[in-house]
């Protein structure tokens, strides 16, 4: 359906006009601490918006049992999913003509690191210049809300989407990724789904896979007096790493490089994230626990790294003077997340890159992301076109982590015509 030019700009001014009550609901909602595991405050909280908005609201568990043969499944890093539901808020139109659409988010943010680094604390949101802080800011509360008051922001003008628009609010984004996959298995479809992840207005075209392990050393165990006669657990970790990050360096090659990622100089990366072990200063460690997060190119099979893991771990027993003696065996829990790419040509992908053209009147830029996001479900298992669109964010995972509160107003923007012309309006009845 077309629009007037008079149309358009009201729109626009509707969503200019909530800047004050999107800036209240992003702080709000960065407020609610929705870390791992105690995500229900700021669950129930999405709830009574997407209600206010007068969206019909379901709820969807996770069910490990119905979920875990399923492509995509990662294994869960802690013990329950009770009470720590997805919510979604669906739009239904009296009369559905356009294409319908999913707006994803998610609700849960990585640990804060020391709070006394931080200026203030980390889910006290505060606002200086242009900038709203807060653990959750950028990654992804302001993403969640700018597709709130998108949606409302059509309400305000007399006018509804004309097609269905889902919008999820969803747990364990950041370690496993099953709550986008129970939102899948539950069932909800659309024509096409945008994530507003904190990518800085940039157009998602391709996104790296990322698989979580715990590595578990075995040394044996002596006095400090005959280092010797034992195999020191924590060294060998780092000899199992030191052998690992030789793959990285290979991965990063040029000539081992993703199409999608030639122009990215280092595009995967290896982190050593967690470490623990030993008990007595003058004990060699006879064990030590490591968490490792390995990110790998897009159509490279699971079970292939999984294998490369393994003759690692070999190579470093018969090569690394320091895993002399050590044993190693590696579990797998957390993200085992295949990596995926977009179809720049999508119409999606194009009506997105001309509307942050007319808001922004720049002409938008493509991102292959180094990470991993929930548009993979869609995208890989769904056979929904994906992509991610959101604010400007700095600091996301780190020390003062802040959204661009411009920035997120433009986003709204972008999303609220992006609605109008993708799913088409009618006049609310």
């Amino acid at each position: 359906m077309s629009h007037s030019k008079a149309d358009r700009s009201a729109l626009r001014k509707a969503v200019r006009a909530r800047q004050d009550q999107i800036i209240a609901d992003m702080s709000e909602l960065v407020a609610l601490p929705s870390l791992l595991g105690q995500e229900q405050s700021a669950q129930s909280w999405m709830a009574n918006k997407y209600r206010a908005m007068g969206l019909d609201v379901e709820t969807v568990a996770i069910d490990i049992a119905a979920l875990r043969d399923k492509p995509g499944f990662s294994p869960p890093v802690i013990d329950t999913y009770d009470g720590r539901e997805n919510v979604v808020g669906i739009h239904t139109p009296t009369t559905a003509t356009g294409r319908s659409l999913i707006l994803n988010g998610h609700i849960d943010v990585v640990p804060t690191g020391p709070a006394d680094l931080w200026q203030q604390p980390p889910f006290t949101a505060h606002v200086i210049g242009d900038w709203l802080y807060g653990r959750g800011a950028g990654d992804m509360k302001a993403g969640l809300i700018a597709s709130c008051h998108a949606l409302s922001a059509l309400r305000d003008i007399g006018q509804e989407p004309a097609a269905p628009v889902i919008l999820q609010s969803v747990v364990e984004e950041e370690c496993t990724g099953n709550g986008a996959l129970a939102c899948l298995h539950a069932g909800y479809r659309a024509d096409c789904a945008i994530i507003p992840e904190p990518f800085n207005q940039t157009l998602m075209t391709a996104q790296l896979g990322v698989m979580w392990f715990q590595l578990h050393v075995t040394g044996s165990p002596a006095h400090v007096l005959d280092t010797s006669a034992g195999s020191n657990a924590i060294e060998a970790a780092y000899g199992f790493f030191e052998t690992l990050k030789e793959v990285e360096d290979l991965w990063n090659h040029p000539g081992h490089r993703h199409d999608a990622y030639g122009a990215h100089s280092h595009p995967v990366n290896f982190n050593l994230g967690k470490i623990s072990g030993g008990e007595w200063a003058s004990t060699v460690p006879p064990t030590c626990e490591a968490d490792i997060r390995i990110g790998f190119y897009p159509g490279m099979d699971m079970a292939e790294i999984r294998s490369m893991i393994s003759d690692v771990a070999n190579s470093a027993t018969d090569n690394h003077p320091a895993c002399k003696g050590a044993t190693f065996t590696i579990d797998y829990r957390g993200f085992q997340a295949e990596g995926c790419v977009m179809d720049e040509n999508h119409p999606m992908m194009t009506m997105i890159g001309d509307l942050h053209r007319e808001v922004t009147e720049n002409t938008i830029k493509n991102y292959a992301s180094t990470a991993t996001t929930d548009a993979r479900f869609f995208q890989i298992y769904g056979n929904i076109p994906a992509t991610c669109y959101g604010p400007k964010a700095e600091h996301i995972h780190g020390i003062d982590e802040r959204v661009s509160i411009s920035s997120v107003m433009e986003v709204t923007e972008v999303l609220a015509l992006f609605i109008a012309d993708w799913c088409g309006t009618n006049p609310r009845p």
